[in-house]
């Protein structure tokens, strides 16, 4: 059969890919209806040369049931006549779409899902927030979509409640329950309160309370540890840290907590371990400020947005073993970022610094190279951070 005659199974995939692609459009109302699929035109040198191939694909579209409207043309040949034939297919609208490809029910609750959240907070209408949930409203159980309903009500009724997650009173929502679907409930409320920032801190978003963040600070000198009852390795609430009676010289600011653990004795050193994204918290230990103080990260984008931002608490700090001839000289330990940090603000980064990074972003050396601290050696490590303290 020609290549250009579409089969009632072709016209299936082009319509699985166009749902595929269009369906959050449709969902929010858009697209040109009705969608009219040409099936072809055959020759008459194509009849001449392959009659079976024709007529069997004149009776597949002849004998085919199902939605769409099967528009049928005359066509004038000079040697067959006139002969009537497929000429396109005619789809009133998305659920005809729908149906025609096996998601009609998806489509269905879809869209009575999202007419009725529309309804209860218009602003979810006027862009894409919720008909990019197209998975979400067609699939969710029947409570977990009550229960997104009702924790939205109440989050819009209570925006300061000043609650722990936890102690939310929204029958069938639990810790679990938000703790999975915090990107959602997140992106819904932004969109139903007209806010573009997404840097907006979910707990503050909701009007929770957030739980006391914590630090975990080793004393690597002796004479520190005396001052407080000789503890060595200390995690609690960093503004309870801050009340420590203790003065360091220098600071060893390490991700990885096995990094953290393993330093040896410092004298009037501390370590602060395993911070990630909440380095900003550094700033509200006063027995820093003014410190010799370096950080070592992951050589990855992450690692260098974790390090813009530990500045931007402690101005002083300096990186190390995050430069380039580390990244270089250990090619044959490198990994993959799962997912680089492409939006964060790097301004406090120095030029090299920022040249590594944007040179990680750009995948200069591979794509999505990193390099965790873990897998360098670590004898010469701690020589470099030992000297960086001198």
């Amino acid at each position: 059969m020609p290549k250009k005659l579409l089969s009632p199974e072709d016209v299936r995939h082009f319509l699985v890919r166009r749902f595929e692609n269009q369906h959050e459009n449709w969902l929010a109302g858009e697209g040109t209806w009705p969608l009219v699929v040409s099936l072809g035109v055959p020759t008459e040198k194509d009849v001449a040369e392959d009659p079976v191939s024709v007529r069997s694909w004149v009776s597949a579209w002849q004998t085919r049931t199902g939605p769409g409207e099967l528009v049928l043309e005359e066509r004038r040949f000079p040697r067959l006549g006139t002969q009537r034939l497929p000429a396109s297919l005619s789809f009133d609208g998305a659920a005809t779409v729908a149906s025609a490809i096996g998601q009609a029910l998806r489509w269905s609750i879809a869209t009575q899902r999202w007419h009725k959240m529309a309804r209860r907070w218009p602003a979810l209408a006027a862009g894409r927030a919720l008909a990019s949930r197209f998975d979400m409203l067609a699939d969710y159980h029947h409570d977990d979509f009550e229960g997104l309903m009702s924790l939205l009500a109440w989050l819009e009724a209570n925006r300061a409640s000043n609650l722990y997650m936890r102690q939310l009173p929204v029958e069938g929502v639990d810790t679990k329950w938000m703790e999975k679907r915090r990107r959602l409930v997140g992106g819904l409320l932004r969109a139903i309160r007209g806010l573009d920032d997404e840097a907006i801190d979910f707990d503050a978003l909701c009007g929770f309370r957030k739980p006391a963040h914590r630090l975990r600070v080793r004393l690597l000198c002796p004479a520190l540890r005396l001052r407080v009852a000789r503890l060595g390795d200390i995690e609690a609430p960093v503004d309870e840290l801050a009340n420590l009676p203790i003065q360091p010289q220098s600071a060893i600011i390490v991700e990885n907590l096995e990094t953290g653990l393993a330093l040896p004795d410092v004298r009037g050193a501390v370590a602060i371990v395993g911070l990630g994204n909440a380095v900003s918290a550094l700033g509200r230990l006063h027995w820093l400020s003014g410190v010799q103080a370096v950080y070592w990260g992951d050589i990855d984008t992450h690692g260098f947005a974790i390090l813009a931002r530990a500045r931007k608490a402690l101005p002083q700090i300096r990186s190390v073993l995050m430069d380039e001839a580390t990244l270089l000289a250990h090619r044959l330990l490198w990994g993959k970022e799962p997912q680089q940090c492409m939006n964060v603000p790097m301004e406090t980064l120095t030029d090299s610094e920022r040249a590594v990074c944007d040179g990680l972003r750009a995948h200069a050396w591979g794509q999505r190279v990193r390099l965790e601290q873990e897998r360098l050696s670590w004898d010469h490590c701690l020589r470099r951070l030992i000297d960086e303290l001198k």
